[in-house]
């Protein structure tokens, strides 16, 4: 570093601390960044890329960004993954001696966002941390910075991570830089934006008191590790992280990763945005933090039926009182997002125009509580503290409607503190006596043009043209300031007043801002009463929501089955039921007791076999977030996991085929499912050839069947899996039905007891408008198919083996062609005699019409042909 310039050197000394994050680094008014910082960012954000001197031969790479907008690209950084140092200024360069002294402020990265474009209102911003122990156990903590909120849980295996880290969404992860490199690899495949490190998981005393409540070493190191990163990188006070709490993942509905997606919970599957999934159908929250809620109740559903039924019991009362909730909804509209006000008051970046809106917000608390004592919702009531000390503080300091800027002066009230009505009386009075000065000086000079001004830097002068200069008495002004058409003097008289009002202007920006910081630190002692009203303000926000989605859309509330019952009369899918018109959709119904646990489906492509699947998950998972039901009644279980397979997706990042992504959910259902669980299979098996594909759909119904016991639903074009019915005591065929009429098919989307008969699948592909000339072939080799495929499979279990599936294909004997040589005239192969058993089987098959029977009847029919021929 020798060869540098001492500003250079202070330069990378910094840079050294901060490797894997974009320097700031503040150079009067704009941020610089230097060698290769400058290159990558010049590229990321699209700025010139220019040099500088550095005091070696070559110039040294250096772009930079205006420091007054730096916000914006910081944020466009940050998006990208990557995390930005803010080096400062923290000395005074009139003391300076040499360079002055630079530090980092504060490092932001993906997990660590205060505010801006980079948090969304309705969606919490996580960073997790994930330790990994000797017993091949993970702790994983979790916070998001912005609300203070942090939680902790022990996680037997990886996967348990990798799904909670994708149901989190969290955006960075800390670890240890002994970290196994393989299982950050399989993190970073789960859409973490950015990997973090940190060594240090020993319980500090300036955060030992959060974690009063862990009993567990395990947990504690987990927590320390991430808190260890949050005060390095931020620098600053976090007085408003909450005490952590610990959960259990199965105090909840497990739902994976891949069940998620599939269900389309939080959002769609192609275009990866909240619209046309259940969060977009249920979010009628009125405030920030409940849309937050309510994502986090739809990520995890409960499974103790008193804390269901109670929410039930709380969203019928709301759905009984129309008026007071509508009240409920415009109070609430007024609350603005206090858990992250509360954030930003610890945090220090809180503004007073932040202040309105928690005074603003806190002033709605008392009507919130009066309506909830009007229905009698006593219990919410009471947790609604109003924190009437803050508000008085409020109303008596802050401006209605303040700067942005806690420099301009402006933010504090007339009367709250003495001190500063002096500063502001001799200020308002000075000018005062400035435009009365001005009035005197025309009337004793007779020049009406004369002006007293101001200046930053020459102050207050007296300014008269050049044409009016003969009028004035000879040493009348001081002489200040010679322009082209006027001149500038200055008295003895406007000196004093110019010392006494910039004295008082200078002396009210420090004592507001002064003031302004004492208000803020005496909110800081209400943030946990501030976060604990956000709370309780975010449940009723999220239970009046679910009100008026049943209300509005005819929901019902559901009753709970010890004997695992699925009762669902007229159910519907809740978001396609939206999107279509209401009238439009046909609702069915589920029927599922100890004697029907697993239902096969059949029927055609586009009929509705996912859909209706889907809606008895979505309706399960209604009701236990505490949500009505779509359906005009509904019985249900309580499950305690959810497992789809639904839809073909390769996963190309982990360089796996849609048929082995449809194998790896199908096992994590297998390996995880209790007879408590809901399991839906939509075409498993349609990855490979007809055999391997059916066998394997035949093997695993039948081992969900007698192994597990689980309520699964199992859609299948595989028409030959309706005889499993007669094998296996609980399975039941269904179909959703569909008829012809003038040679295309009509999609009735009824579901009818018993096995479709026919696939539809060349109507559906004319459906697609295929070019009618294909269309007209593939009918065409259909029938040759139909006519001349005489192969049947046979599946069952050998009696020595039961657990043994074998498929047997028996074939008839074809006609060969005679092999033809090119050197002799072709013989003529005489044809074997038939038999007369032979000859009637024969007369019986030329007489079958193929199109007129099902596949089920046809398999049936060329049995009992090859017993007689036996």
């Amino acid at each position: 570093m020798a060869g540098y310039t001492p500003m250079i050197q202070q330069y990378l000394a910094v840079k050294a601390d901060y490797q894997d994050a974009f320097l700031f680094f503040r150079l009067g008014d704009f941020y610089e960044m230097f060698f290769e910082d400058a290159i990558k960012a010049s590229q990321e954000l699209e700025i010139t890329l220019t040099g500088r001197e550095g005091g070696t031969e070559e110039r040294i790479p250096m772009c930079g960004v205006p420091y007054h907008s730096a916000a914006n690209y910081i944020e466009q950084l940050i998006a990208k993954g990557y995390k930005v140092a803010i080096c400062e200024q923290t000395e005074d360069p009139k003391q300076a001696k040499g360079v002055v002294r630079r530090e980092v402020i504060q490092l932001i990265t993906p997990g660590t966002v205060m505010d801006g474009k980079g948090l969304t209102d309705k969606e919490n911003n996580y960073i997790a941390s994930v330790t990994a122990f000797d017993d091949k156990s993970f702790g994983l903590a979790y916070n998001d910075i912005s609300t203070g909120e942090s939680k902790v849980t022990l996680l037997t295996n990886f996967d348990e991570v990798l799904n909670e880290l994708a149901v989190l969404g969290a955006k960075e992860v800390v670890i240890a830089s002994d970290f196994d490199g393989e299982l950050q690899k399989k993190m970073r495949e789960r859409d973490v934006l950015a990997i973090s490190f940190e060594d240090n998981s020993s319980v500090e005393i300036n955060f030992s008191q959060l974690l009063e409540d862990l009993n567990q070493d395990k947990l504690k190191i987990t927590v320390a590790r991430l808190f260890h990163y949050l005060y390095r990188s931020q620098k600053r006070s976090l007085d408003h992280l909450q005490p952590v709490t610990t959960y259990q993942i199965h105090q909840f509905m497990k739902i994976d990763y891949y069940s998620k997606r599939n269900l389309e919970l939080t959002e769609t599957i192609r275009s990866k945005g909240k619209k046309g999934s259940l969060l977009w159908l249920l979010d009628e929250t009125m405030t920030a933090m409940g849309g937050r809620m309510l994502k986090h109740w739809i990520d995890r559903p409960l499974i103790n039926r008193d804390e269901i039924e109670n929410r039930h019991h709380l969203v019928g009362i709301l759905m009984n009182h129309y008026f007071e909730r509508q009240d409920l909804r415009e109070k609430l509209k007024e609350v603005y997002d206090l858990e992250r006000l509360a954030g930003r008051v610890a945090f220090g970046n809180v503004n007073a125009r932040d202040l309105v809106q928690l005074n603003r917000s806190l002033m709605q608390v008392p009507f919130l509580k009066e309506i909830l004592l009007s229905m009698d919702m006593t219990d919410m009531a009471e947790k609604m503290d109003p924190c009437e000390d803050v508000t008085d503080l409020l109303e008596q300091a802050i401006v209605e409607n303040p700067p942005l800027s806690l420099k301009e002066g402006n933010i504090i009230r007339d009367g709250y503190n003495a001190q500063l009505d002096q500063y502001r009386d001799a200020s308002r009075n000075g000018k005062t006596w400035i435009a009365q000065l001005e009035r005197a000086e025309r009337e004793k000079t007779g020049i009406k043009s004369l002006k007293i001004g101001y200046n930053r830097v020459f102050g207050y002068y007296i300014e008269v043209t050049r044409a009016n200069l003969h009028l004035l008495k000879e040493g009348q002004y001081e002489r200040k300031q010679t322009l082209t058409n006027a001149e500038r003097f200055i008295t003895p008289e406007l000196k004093e007043k110019e010392a006494l009002i910039l004295q008082a202007e200078e002396k009210i920006g420090e004592l507001e801002y002064e003031l302004f910081t004492e208000i803020r630190e005496t909110i800081k002692e209400y943030i946990p009463r501030l976060q604990a009203l956000a709370k309780t303000v975010s449940e009723l926000d999220v239970l009046q929501c679910f009100a008026k989605v049943s209300e509005e859309r005819r929901y019902v509330r559901p009753q709970f089955s010890e004997e695992r019952r699925v009762i669902v009369k007229d159910g519907r899918h809740p978001v396609v039921e939206k999107v279509l018109n209401a009238q439009e959709y046909v609702p069915n119904d589920c029927i599922m007791d100890t004697d029907r646990e697993v239902l096969l489906i059949t029927g055609p492509n586009m009929s509705g076999k996912s859909t209706y699947m889907r809606q008895i998950a979505l309706t399960a998972i209604l009701a236990q977030i505490g949500c009505y039901v779509p359906a005009s009644e509904a019985v249900l279980p309580i499950f305690d996991q959810v497992f789809t397979r639904i839809g073909a997706a390769d996963d190309l990042i982990s360089g796996q085929s849609t048929f082995m992504v449809e194998m790896l959910e199908a096992k994590n259902a297998i390996a995880n499912a209790t007879q408590n669980s809901l399991i839906l299979f939509d075409e498993i098996g349609r990855g490979t050839s007809t055999y391997d594909g059916m066998a394997l759909a035949q093997a695993i119904i039948e081992y969900i069947h007698n192994r597990i016991g689980a309520k699964t639903l199992f859609s299948t074009h595989y028409h030959e899996l309706t005889v499993l019915d007669e094998e296996l005591s609980k399975l039941k065929n269904i179909h959703v039905s569909a008829i012809e009429h003038n040679g295309k098919v009509v999609f009735l989307h009824k579901i009818k007891e018993g096995p479709a008969d026919k696939s539809y699948g060349i109507h559906v592909a004319q459906l697609a408008e295929l070019p009618a000339e294909l269309i007209s072939r593939a009918k065409e080799i259909l029938l040759e198919f139909e006519q001349s495929d005489t192969q049947t499979v046979a599946v069952k279990r050998e009696e020595s083996d039961p657990q043994t599936v074998v498929v047997k294909k028996e074939e008839p004997v074809r006609e060969q062609p005679a092999q033809l040589s090119f050197f002799d005239e072709p013989t003529e192969t005489k044809k074997p005699e038939l038999s007369s058993k032979e000859k009637k089987v024969l007369e019986k098959m030329r007489d079958l019409d193929l199109l007129d029977i099902t596949p089920l009847q046809a398999i049936n029919l060329l049995y009992e042909l090859q017993k007689k021929l036996k």
